[in-house]
């Protein structure tokens, strides 16, 4: 069990709390950046098939390719910024995204809207990547956990209120004004960061590529980082999981509307925040891997929740799936910003390098798990399959956790 949080940390100066409200409030703008030029084109994709005369799955494009190139842009972007300092690598990084998004005004074809999206995707992935290693350069791995998630907390409204934004601009003034309101956000953040964000990398190595991979190769060689970025991945690859398979499963299978679909989605914030706001308050006091051992078992129990309802109670309909998936993103949120700051903390000379590779780790497997679950629910009369691959996939997360970091905890729970 838990016993009460030890107070052992010194307490904060207000001129030292000031300032770390202003820096997250700077990381929160810079990190938004990519959730919010991903989700709000969503609404004007069909007005963008007519205007640009393509095809649905065409214009989709502008949205799949966008999530391969921020995955995929992570492993360069924070390899850079432990060279070449952190600074230089959001401004230059966030200045094309503005750049970018201005040039889609004028795209006139659905080609060249797909690599403006996809400049779009290079250069907001900076804010991800370099933001969680800012964070490690200034606060203790537990501490930096707390500051993860406080920033992902808030930065979860992104994708909520970014389609309404985007559906009421498209309506109101055009597609076009889609983009400008991205590359006006874009500017003023990298205003912001050009006036208040300090070099927080003390001493960045050598800038010779031989070093890149020098620290690359250490991570990888690493069971500790290994161990921490599969349990980001697997640990949340559920969640993609059911974003693969959910659909199918309450509107093929039990005959829902799309709409109900989306009201009963939009639940899952709430575990997710409560997860977050946990990890947040407690992980500095805790420590990340109790966290994450803890947020290994939630997710477990959601999803056996999950398995028990689909097999008994399969006339309750989506809230089968639904109330488990509050459980199991609740345990999301207390295991992912730990084991990110866990990723990062293993070599902090390398923490870029870290945040990138494990951010890639994250994506790449959830990038998988969401298609495999399109295979596992072919010509499946239930939703067993999709809880069953959810189980799996957690009993892994656990696994990997367990072989790789071997936390000291398990002994003293």
């Amino acid at each position: 069990m838990l016993s009460p949080p030890p107070h052992h940390e010194t307490p904060e100066t207000p001129e030292a709390a000031a300032a770390r409200r202003r820096l997250l409030a700077l990381l929160i703008a810079m990190t938004a950046i990519a959730p919010l030029t991903l989700n709000i084109i969503v609404p004007a994709v069909p007005h963008l098939a007519v205007v640009l005369n393509a095809s649905a799955d065409t214009v989709q494009l502008t949205i799949s390719l966008y999530l391969m190139v921020l995955a995929c842009s992570q492993l360069a972007l924070g390899p850079l910024s432990d060279k070449y300092g952190r600074r230089p690598v959001i401004i230059v990084g966030l200045a094309l995204t503005a750049i970018t998004s201005a040039g889609a005004l004028f795209a006139s074809t659905i080609s060249g809207l797909i690599l403006a999206r996809s400049l779009q995707a290079l250069g907001a992935s900076a804010g991800l990547v370099v933001g969680r290693a800012i964070i490690r350069d200034l606060y203790h791995r537990d501490r930096a956990a707390s500051m993860i998630a406080s920033i992902t907390m808030v930065v979860i409204a992104a994708p909520m209120v970014a389609p309404l934004l985007g559906g009421f601009l498209d309506t109101l003034f055009g597609w076009q004004s889609i983009f400008i309101f991205v590359s006006a956000a874009c500017i003023a953040v990298v205003a912001w960061a050009a006036l208040a964000l300090p070099e927080t990398r003390v001493k960045a190595p050598e800038a010779r590529p031989i070093r890149v991979l020098v620290e690359i190769r250490g991570l990888l060689r690493d069971r500790r980082f290994l161990g921490y970025a599969l349990c980001a991945g697997l640990g949340t690859a559920p969640f993609f999981t059911f974003l693969g398979g959910g659909p199918h499963v309450v509107v093929s299978l039990m005959g829902r509307t799309s709409a109900e679909y989306g009201l009963w989605f939009a639940i899952n914030a709430v575990g997710y925040l409560a997860g977050n706001f946990v990890a947040a308050r407690y992980s500095s006091w805790y420590g990340i891997d109790r966290m994450i051992w803890w947020g290994l078992l939630i997710s477990i129990a959601g999803v056996a929740l999950s398995l028990g309802l689909t097999g008994f109670f399969p006339h309750w309909g989506p809230a089968t799936l639904f109330i488990p998936q509050i459980i199991i993103s609740g345990g999301n949120g207390l295991l992912l910003p730990n084991s990110f700051a866990g990723a990062v903390s293993v070599r902090p000379q390398a923490a870029g390098a870290g945040s990138g590779m494990a951010g890639f780790t994250q994506m790449a497997i959830g990038a998988v798990a969401t298609q495999v679950a399109t295979w596992a629910l072919a010509g499946a009369q239930t939703a067993l399959p999709l809880c069953i691959m959810m189980a799996l996939i957690l009993v892994a997360a656990m696994v990997a956790y367990v072989t790789l970091v071997r936390p000291k905890l398990l002994t003293d729970m």
